[in-house]
């Protein structure tokens, strides 16, 4: 694998020829270098030759040039970029350790990375997409697999739910993938990188993320109540602060949503591949902090708790409810996600 420092005459011209450079650590759908330019710090980071490359370069460009109307910052300024070579020059940006209750100051800062999305901004980024009538099947096919009952109302509700999900009213800029290590905690407040995955829609689509276990993250997680109340109360602060509004949409929905993924329980390379759903009562894998078992459970509890109250998804309750039960004593020693992040 090639280590050439990708800065080519365009950016020399713009920016001034880089200093030393040192190779990163990063995703296999990209290389990344801190380099020196005018003895100053920053990061080159290059999309890795792939059939989705330049969707993925486009959309990580369009998404920090619209992040970049918050103040103060959310993102790192975007110094420069090489189409041809799919070439972004970033500020770098010196973070230190997430405190303990570092939802709650990550909550504030996605809240206010989706309000700078607005409703001229269609068509500049793909809209977010949600859960298929394929993840249904998916989804009830598991319970039968492991002979729970399916309420015979539960189908029809899930079909309303994917139809409200797709019709979630929104605007915001989605992340995409706000994962732990996405977000970079420094002094002057949470910043985000890495938006190759970058959509409009929802913002509670994403919220939900601190709800399910952060689901397309190898990070998975599950605060404590209280913290979750904390974080759930300074996303709705800094939206309203930020956009003068409520937030709008069903949080319950979108956690329901997110349980319905099989996909979220992989890595991104091996999406849209199998049906992830169905190897749950065969085997068992680990991805990151947890295991895919480890991860149904928790969202089923999730998804059984905030449907307690609902009577328009009271099938689903209960099926969510048996079939967490039914996993236990499946597999009695699952454990919880982990609390802390690592």
């Amino acid at each position: 694998m090639t280590s050439r420092l990708p800065f080519g005459d365009g950016l020399r011209a713009e920016l001034g020829a880089p200093g030393r450079h040192r190779r990163l650590d990063s995703s296999p759908r990209s290389r990344v270098w801190r380099v020196a330019l005018n003895g100053i710090p920053a990061i080159v980071k290059q999309i890795v030759d792939a059939p989705d490359a330049a969707q993925r370069y486009a959309r990580e460009v369009t998404a920090l040039r619209l992040a970049s109307r918050a103040e103060p910052a959310i993102v790192p300024a975007l110094l420069g970029t090489d189409a041809g070579e799919r070439v972004l020059v970033l500020e770098h940006v010196e973070a230190g350790r997430p405190a303990r209750d570092w939802i709650v100051e990550y909550a504030t800062a996605l809240a206010r990375l989706h309000a700078t999305g607005a409703p001229e901004d269609a068509g500049l980024l793909p809209a977010w997409s949600g859960p298929t009538q394929e993840d249904i099947g998916s989804f009830l096919h598991l319970a039968e697999a492991l002979e729970v009952s399916v309420p015979s109302c539960a189908p029809a509700e899930l079909d309303a739910l994917v139809d409200r999900i797709d019709r979630a009213p929104g605007h915001a800029l989605l992340h995409g993938d706000p994962c732990p290590g996405n977000d970079l905690h420094t002094a002057q407040g949470v910043r985000f990188i890495d938006f190759e995955q970058a959509a409009l829609g929802n913002g509670l689509m994403e919220l939900a993320y601190l709800h399910i276990g952060f689901p397309t993250c190898w990070c998975s997680t599950a605060a404590t109540a209280p913290l979750m109340d904390r974080a759930e109360t300074a996303y709705r602060t800094a939206w309203i602060t930020a956009t003068g509004t409520e937030p709008q949409g069903d949080l319950t929905d979108a956690c329901a949503g997110w349980l319905l993924r099989g996909d979220a329980l992989v890595q991104r390379a091996h999406r849209e591949t199998v049906d992830h759903l169905a190897r749950i009562p065969d085997r068992d894998w680990k991805w990151g902090t947890a295991t895919a078992r480890q991860r149904v459970v928790h969202r089923l509890d999730v998804v059984a708790r905030m449907t307690a109250d609902r009577a328009d998804l009271r099938g689903l309750h209960r099926l969510s409810s048996d079939l967490r039960h039914r996993m236990l004593a499946q597999w009695p020693t699952l454990r919880p996600l982990p609390s802390r992040r690592r």
